[in-house]
């Protein structure tokens, strides 16, 4: 369970978003969406969360990797969780050596990503 923290979610599938803002409600955290890296980034700039939800393939546009390394520009040392429905590849691990520590696959469920969230933000 979260203690009200702030968790973007940033994913291109507003199916997706849909999902994770009520599965982040009911673990008690606060949710804010943006659906491509670009979006994130411009929210960014005028406003900080706790921690992200990153969809590691985003198309058009940015991928979870280009867009973290613009987010830590902007907020060196961000907490980020990374979701995909691919494989774990190169580029996960380069967000993980990056700072997102932890993966999970999609379609996840509100235990892992419950865990995967508290853990993260304890670090």
């Amino acid at each position: 369970m979260g203690n009200n923290e702030t968790v973007m979610i940033i994913d291109d599938v507003a199916e997706q978003i849909e999902i994770a803002t009520v599965i982040l409600k009911k673990l008690g955290y606060r949710a804010v969406s943006a659906s491509s890296g670009e979006e994130a980034i411009t929210y960014l700039k005028s406003a900080s969360v706790d921690i992200l939800i990153l969809d590691m393939v985003m198309e058009p546009g940015m991928d979870g990797l280009d867009t973290y390394k613009k987010i830590l520009e902007i907020h060196p040392g961000q907490k980020a969780v990374i979701v995909s429905g691919y494989a774990e590849n190169n580029r996960v691990k380069q967000l993980q050596r990056l700072g997102a520590t932890h993966y999970v696959k999609k379609p996840y469920t509100i235990d892992k990503i419950g865990k995967a969230l508290k853990e993260a933000l304890e670090k």
